[in-house]
């Protein structure tokens, strides 16, 4: 190898070690043993690595800002904006500034060479950005864990996903759904394939036949609509829809309209006084109670007499201001913005270790959409 293909990770993965321990090791920083940096310095003295300049230059001074990576579609929903501003106030107390990048990237040097440390908000295995902003020689702290072949982030904020959608099917279960459907998001970040894989899992353990469809990421409510409509005309028994993308969910809600199904409970067993709860974890709540939609006379084939429960994978104002209002889980986006920012000041300062995972915590609000007649 020449000193100009040597990365950070391939000395990583010849010394048996992760990327952070090297930059340490080489830095003479952080927590490392003596002993492991003796080998790391050893190994890259071997292949012939050389720190870029922006490196050397980082290892001198700081630039007292870090950059903040979003996926393409950031822009279009409310959930990532009220992140960045999570973000941004917590850098802010750090005195540090935040640098919002393109979504197309750009080379890690010059990546490198504007900020102390990057955040990379949900990234996908198909972002061709990803890998060059691991590996850009800077502290990287990742919101969901990044499932491609690059570089080990310095750290990572994660939420259970599988474990808030597992609590959305639980909830209309017991609200009396027995056909659910879940429209899942294509793509490859740790949430999309979460959410896809427990759909399917929670369907084979509870014997119920879970009907899966994928939509875009970031799906809007018209393309939620269609997808829904077309769901219930080949599958009229499907008595809950539970919408993953940021704001689709009024979409559903048309959907269910035209086709002529009430929103609300599809039992009569449930009774409830309460307009709204919460639901920390994984736990489920108790019943809720709310206002249903009247139902109007829907297309052939569709089933006017079977009400349809509808939840949201994400909380915000399309959920909050629909009507009904929509069950959903609320992934505190300002909150989460604010631990990755935190995590990655954290690291920065030398307060917490790399290779640092911490988990942020969902809570599920139930609402008309899924609740109890009066």
């Amino acid at each position: 190898m020449t000193s100009r293909t040597v990365t950070l990770l391939d000395v990583a993965r010849a010394a048996g070690v992760s990327k952070s321990t090297v930059s340490d090791a080489l830095q003479g920083s952080g927590r490392v043993a003596e002993a492991t940096r003796e080998r790391v310095r050893a190994v890259a003295e071997e292949l012939g690595y050389r720190p870029n300049s922006a490196a050397r230059r980082l290892r001198r001074s700081s630039t007292g800002a870090i950059g903040l990576h979003l996926p393409q579609t950031a822009t279009r929903l409310d959930y990532y904006m009220n992140l960045a501003f999570g973000a941004v106030a917590r850098a802010q107390e750090e005195g540090l500034d935040v640098v919002l990048l393109a979504p197309a990237g750009g080379a890690s040097g010059r990546v490198a060479s504007r900020v102390d440390g990057l955040l990379v908000i949900d990234p996908e295995v198909g972002d061709s950005a990803v890998p060059g902003l691991l590996d850009a020689g800077v502290p990287v702290v990742t919101g969901e864990r990044y499932l491609g072949p690059a570089a080990t982030p310095s750290g990572a904020v994660i939420c259970d996903n599988a474990a808030s959608l597992t609590a959305l099917l639980d909830h209309v279960t017991e609200r009396g759904a027995r056909h659910p459907a879940v429209l899942a998001p294509a793509g490859t970040s740790a949430w999309a394939t979460a959410l896809r894989a427990t759909a399917a899992s929670w369907g084979q353990e509870h014997g119920v036949a879970v009907a899966l469809r994928t939509v875009p990421f970031a799906a809007t409510p018209q393309e939620a609509e269609e997808t829904t409509l077309a769901l219930l005309r080949t599958d009229p028994a499907v008595d809950a829809v539970i919408c993953a993308p940021d704001g689709a969910a009024p979409g559903v809600l048309r959907a269910a309209a035209t086709a002529g199904r009430t929103v609300g409970t599809v039992s009569d067993r449930m009774t409830g006084s309460t307009t709204s709860d919460r639901m920390t974890g994984s736990t489920t709540s108790d019943p809720t109670a709310g206002s249903t939609t009247s139902g109007r006379t829907g297309e052939a084939g569709a089933h006017p007499r079977t009400p349809l429960l509808v939840a949201s994978c994400v909380d915000g104002t399309a959920t909050r201001s629909a009507e009904p209002p929509v069950t959903a889980v609320d992934l505190r986006p300002a909150a989460y913005g604010r631990a990755c920012a935190e995590l990655l000041c954290d690291i920065l300062a030398g307060r917490t270790a790399p290779d640092t995972v911490r988990r942020h915590a969902w809570a599920l609000e139930t609402r008309a959409s899924t609740a109890p007649p009066r």
